[in-house]
């Protein structure tokens, strides 16, 4: 045997590509792999030990085929592409996804695969709860919201509502990120696969979650009728409807399901009911149809059996994980919420520390101010001090001056006194004076009353004798000048005559001596008057000057004490006795005089 001989042949291999909902891989298979070895290479490289849930998924023309485990891979219908491509997909869904689905990486996977069939319309879904859903999402990837950190608009780049809700709404993306975040807000604290498991607890409820449609017909002419395959059984819908099924066959009453080329039977397990007969198009999508139908039905079977010892020990394992790490997402959350408590003590030592800096700094500033605003407060009390001290020496100065002039205002005082004593006296005479000349002046106008009375009746006398006189004149002369007689003897002629002349210059002369007394004595009253009336006037002005001069003094006086006292006061007016304002009245008086 030669050299060459004991080589072993390399085997020859094909490149494959995986795509699963987060990741790309690629694979160098060889050629004698079956798909059940693809399909474990793949679990492995995932980590993904729940595996009866997933497929690989192949296109076909214009389906898609799932690639069977137990033929080779390259034996199947695959596309000969290199590498070929392949999807790795949930094939099958739970019925609860919270009691069915152990591992993490199981959930994420179901969850991203939910994700894109509802954002791909591919599942119909309300807009409430379509907001709801994202929500979720919006919190699977970004942990718990925090508005300091995720502001308006972040959430511009992710999709998160199927178009067909977008279009619904006239609702600006603005909008719609506000409801989302109201909502995304309250799911604070759980965390990234709590998250995921409520996004598929909601969405295991809508109507079009986990089923496959085929287009089928009841008979051979009309396509009239969709075949709805999941997790609970079969489901017949109207072409426009797949929300609600027209007829169901659950797999509990499905006793079984056969086909040929291209037409389906499926037999009730109660043997009275009809058997329910449909046609599909295509071999291809029958064989399709076959296999999810014993997939579903073997699921439904084994969920209705105690789990193997694998589920049991993955549930366990499952259990134990989730219990480590709630323990550490609340250690975390308590070293978290020490963190910011922390960094807020921080933030606020810090804050307080630049409080407390400028404060100090204030403080400094004041004090600098305080400083100079001190020693100008010293020189300007030093200069105040020696200006009071000054002042101090001028007032003991002042009050020496005024303590003099106090006692020369009490000797002038008691001058003035004494000369007010003897003004008085003065003022006593005078009165008695005014009053005897008063009395002198009311007699003699009494008597010059008398004497214009005499005077009158005298005249009244003189006047009626001259006009007597008269008359007898008259009366005489006519009759001697008619009668002729001898004349009289002329001593007694001459002696009446001279009788009468006598008697009338009498009158004549007591009435000239008499006008002369009384002219005599009015100038005389007059004289006396004016007299005094210029004495009054002296009198007056004297008391006036010395009520002046006691004003003056008193008000010297109580200034000098004031000075003396150190403080200034206004002059207090001291009012006259009522004796002074009684010879003001007499010489008011006088002045009418």
């Amino acid at each position: 045997m030669s050299i060459l001989g004991l080589k072993k042949k390399q085997p020859k291999t094909f490149k494959v590509k995986v795509i699963t909902m987060d990741a790309e891989m690629e694979f160098s298979c060889e050629v004698k792999w079956k798909g059940k070895d693809l399909f474990d290479l793949v679990c492995r490289t995932v980590g993904l030990r729940e595996t009866w849930f997933f497929g690989l998924r192949y296109t076909v023309k214009d389906t898609y085929a799932w690639l069977k485990p137990e033929k080779r891979v390259l034996d199947q219908e695959v596309p000969k592409d290199s590498p070929i491509t392949f999807h790795f997909l949930a094939k099958f869904f739970p019925e609860k996804v919270e009691e069915e689905l152990v591992q993490e990486i199981t959930q994420h996977l179901f969850f991203l695969q939910v994700k894109k069939q509802i954002l791909d319309e591919e599942i119909f879904c309300s807009p409430e709860a379509s907001v709801l859903l994202a929500s979720y999402a919006v919190q699977a990837k970004y942990g718990d919201y925090d508005p300091n950190f995720h502001k308006p608009g972040f959430l511009a780049q992710d999709e998160l509502l199927p178009k067909r809700v977008l279009m619904q709404y006239q609702m600006t993306a603005d909008m719609w990120e506000e409801k989302i975040t109201a909502w995304y807000a309250e799911h604070r604290g759980i965390a990234r696969d709590e998250a995921e498991m409520e996004y598929l607890k909601i969405a295991q409820d809508l109507e079009m979650y986990g089923v496959s449609y085929f287009a089928i017909t009841q008979n051979k002419r009309d396509t009239d009728l969709l075949l709805g395959v999941d997790a609970q059984g079969l489901h017949i819908y109207s072409p426009n409807s797949k929300l609600s099924p027209n007829k169901s066959f659950p797999w509990s009453d499905i006793r079984n399901i056969s086909y040929s080329e291209k037409e389906f039977t499926i037999k009730p397990l109660d043997k009275k009911k009809d058997v329910f007969k449909f046609y599909s198009s295509q071999l291809r999508v029958n064989k399709l149809i076959l296999q999810l139908c014993i997939g579903n039905h073997d699921l439904f079977m084994r969920r209705r059996k105690v789990d193997s010892i694998e589920v049991q020990q993955m549930k366990a394992q499952a259990k134990e994980e989730k219990a480590r790490k709630k323990m550490e997402r609340q250690i975390l959350a308590r070293e978290k919420q020490m963190r910011e408590e922390a960094e807020r003590a921080k933030e606020e030592m810090e804050r307080r520390l630049f409080q407390l800096q400028d404060e100090a700094r204030l403080a400094n500033e004041a004090l600098h101010f305080l400083q100079l605003r001190s020693e100008e407060t010293a020189d300007l009390l030093a200069e105040k001090a020696q200006i009071a001290e000054e002042e101090a020496k001028l007032l003991a100065h002042k009050a020496a001056e005024a303590e003099q002039e106090r006692q020369r205002l009490e000797v002038t005082a008691m001058k003035t006194k004494e000369e007010k004593r003897l003004m008085e006296q003065k003022m006593r005479e005078a009165e008695q004076l005014a009053v005897k000349l008063v009395e002198q002046s009311e007699r003699r106008l009494k008597e010059a009353d008398h004497l214009k009375q005499d005077l009158t009746e005298a005249k009244d006398a003189e006047r009626r004798a001259k006009q007597k006189l008269l008359e007898i004149t008259k009366t005489t002369y006519p009759l001697i000048a008619a009668y002729s007689t001898p004349p009289a003897p002329p001593e007694a002629a001459d002696f009446g005559y001279e009788s009468a002349s006598t008697r009338l210059d009498f009158k004549d002369s007591d009435m000239k001596r008499l006008s002369m007394e009384i002219e005599r004595e009015r100038l005389e009253y007059m004289e006396k008057s004016k007299h005094l009336h210029d004495q009054l006037k002296e009198l007056k002005s004297e008391i006036e000057s010395l009520k002046l001069e006691e004003q003056q003094q008193q008000a010297g006086l109580y200034s000098l004490r004031s000075e003396a006292r150190g403080y200034t006061q206004e002059p207090v007016y001291i009012p006259h006795s009522n004796r002074n304002s009684a010879y003001m009245s007499q010489m008011a008086f006088f002045e009418e005089v």
